[in-house]
């Protein structure tokens, strides 16, 4: 059976990413799709969008385009049913994969932490606007 492809169109409405942030990823390198279409039209899979979504979901936390290749590279590699990663190397991939984690996870922090602060300032100014209401004669 083969797997079912889509346009890009779909994709980005899938994924939340903009035809055009989608042509970067694959300018430098991130993500391809698939295939082509005859007429030439990107074709992308399910694991296309997964990838997509990976990336997508590092732009909030500030990952660089390099921290992000790096860690599909891992994840790409950790993946390989035909040539599964063993001894060394999975331990040197589980090493690198983890302080990915630990950095998404500090990352997570500093952005829950701003979003308080920027909830406290949000009912601040909540607060001055009820506060210079003109009372009811």
């Amino acid at each position: 059976m083969s797997e079912r492809h889509m346009q890009i169109g779909e994709v980005a409405e899938r994924t939340g990413l903009s035809l055009r942030t989608m042509r970067h990823y694959e300018d430098v390198g991130l993500v391809s799709p698939s295939a082509r279409s005859k007429g030439g039209f990107r074709l992308y899979t399910e694991d296309d969008v997964e990838r997509l979504m990976v990336i997508r979901r590092m732009k909030p936390l500030d990952f660089s385009l390099e921290e992000m290749r790096d860690l599909l590279e891992i994840t790409d590699r950790l993946g390989d049913v035909d040539d599964p990663p063993a001894g060394d190397e999975l331990e040197r991939l589980r090493r690198r994969l983890d302080s990915y984690r630990e950095q998404a996870d500090a990352r997570c922090e500093k952005l829950r932490s701003r979003l308080a602060m920027a909830e406290e300032f949000a009912g601040t100014l909540r607060e001055r606007l009820e506060d210079s209401r003109p009372s009811p004669s």
